[in-house]
């Protein structure tokens, strides 16, 4: 069998044409080790219910021995309850997780034959929220860049830098790892400190601009270094510490994000920014990954996420 390395469109195409072999994908990416009730977490005594249309006992039922419920691969998953068909969810997931920037609800309604733009959409937000990694583990660490970029359009009449109607993202990105993002509905020292505090390990390197966010919040790390933008500085090499300051490489993750939803998107909700970012975030720390890698990560992390219609917006 092809590895997820070698998974490509074509082959999805191929070997997962049907129901239940995209079914079977989805258990050995969920299961590796075998089925294991999502209520509650046994694996022993699983049983496979024997498909009957008399019974109304569709394929791919499960039955667990220990609580007596019922299950398949969909349930505790962005996919429970949904009608849509394995082969298409899987075919989704390769187009979300293999596209180097993004892929609009409008290009899967026409390729997947979706009954309305509003599936086509809600289907998109479940990808992007299986995507993000709701506890990462362990924190950034050597040389962080951290900053701040703001989202949205622009107003008639005000200037360019004029946020009242943007939105604010705040990104660390540990050189030569990864990045991690999230949408702030304040920004002030306070809720820098808090994200630092919690993503960056106080031993790390910070590195920022010239902005006074950052000045008591970097007080609790091995070093802080500035680039002052406003004096056309962008990077310099700290011969006293033998360290290379600059944030080139959290505002280059932002200028390619930014050209990324620009050229897909007509507008993103503030309702939705932060499945948007979860996506690119996603992207960027499997950058090395092939794309049947990135996608067969993205379905292992299915397990345990519902997202309603309306998600709340994550803080």
């Amino acid at each position: 069998m092809s590895s997820d390395a070698d998974l490509t469109l074509v082959s999805i195409m191929s070997r997962f044409s049907t129901e239940e072999a995209a079914r079977a994908y989805f258990e050995r990416m969920r299961w590796p080790n075998g089925p294991v009730c999502p209520h509650c977490g046994s694996s022993d005594k699983i049983y496979a219910r024997t498909p009957n249309a008399k019974t109304r006992t569709r394929p791919g039922l499960y039955k667990c021995g220990e609580c007596k419920d019922t299950f398949t691969v969909k349930v505790g998953t962005v996919m429970e309850d949904s009608k849509m068909p394995l082969n298409k969810w899987l075919i989704a997931f390769y187009m979300m997780c293999a596209s180097k920037t993004q892929v609009s609800a409008l290009q899967l309604q026409r390729q997947l034959e979706l009954g309305s733009y509003h599936t086509a959409l809600f289907l998109c937000h479940r990808i992007r929220f299986a995507l993000k990694d709701i506890s990462p583990i362990g924190q950034l660490g050597g040389e962080v860049e951290a900053d701040e970029t703001y989202i949205g359009g622009k107003t008639k009449g005000k200037g360019r830098g004029y946020t009242g109607n943007k939105m604010c993202v705040v990104s660390l990105v540990q050189r030569g790892g990864n990045v991690r993002s999230t949408v702030a509905e304040r920004v002030n020292s306070k809720t820098i400190s808090a994200l630092l505090k919690r993503h960056v390990a106080e031993e790390a390197h910070l590195n920022t601009d010239e902005s006074p966010l950052y000045t008591k919040a970097g007080k609790g790390f091995a070093s802080h270094a500035r680039v002052n933008h406003s004096a056309e500085e962008y990077g310099y090499y700290d011969y006293r510490t033998k360290r290379t300051v600059t944030t080139n490489t959290v505002e280059g993750f932002f200028g390619n994000s930014k050209r990324s939803l620009d050229g897909t998107h007509h507008q993103i909700s503030r309702q939705h920014l932060h499945l948007y970012t979860a996506e690119l975030d996603f992207k960027y720390n499997t950058r090395k990954s092939t794309d049947g890698e990135r996608t067969a990560e993205g379905i292992r992390r299915i397990e345990g996420k519902r997202l309603m219609y309306k998600p709340k917006v994550a803080g």
